[in-house]
């Protein structure tokens, strides 16, 4: 038997870090993500159906710099999720799939999320 000084399988040393790999990631915690922005919004229409008391208890939770900063970030998870899940659909088909095409796509992804994210609170903060 002969002792290898090299790793059996590629690693995070042989790898280079990449937009793809990164967008990766972060599409699946936006996933988790959403599930626990999913349970502020159960909370909120629980307290709705509460009645005008409850309601007011979330509404100020929710109104807080804190609650406004959750919010955004669960609307920027939201949306950079949709638009991955998008960005795959693409790649289903086959199409984007040249290297520089796949780091177009995983750029235009994360760029559009924010933007969309900052497009939709100042839409809400005008509306308000």
């Amino acid at each position: 038997m002969t002792v290898r000084s090299r790793p059996l399988s590629p690693h995070l040393q042989i790898y280079r870090w990449t937009i793809t790999m990164t967008m990766s990631i972060v599409h699946r915690a936006t996933g988790i993500a959403n599930y626990a922005g999913t349970v502020l919004l159960v909370a909120w229409l629980v307290a709705a159906a509460s009645g005008q008391e409850a309601l007011n208890v979330v509404n100020a939770i929710y109104g807080s710099w804190f609650g406004q900063l959750v919010l955004f970030g669960f609307t920027w998870s939201l949306i950079h999720h949709m638009l991955g899940g998008i960005r795959h659909f693409i790649w289903d088909f086959i199409i984007g799939m040249e290297p520089g095409q796949r780091e177009a796509l995983a750029w235009a992804n994360l760029i559009a999320s924010i933007v969309l994210t900052l497009l939709v609170w100042t839409v809400f903060v005008w509306m308000a």
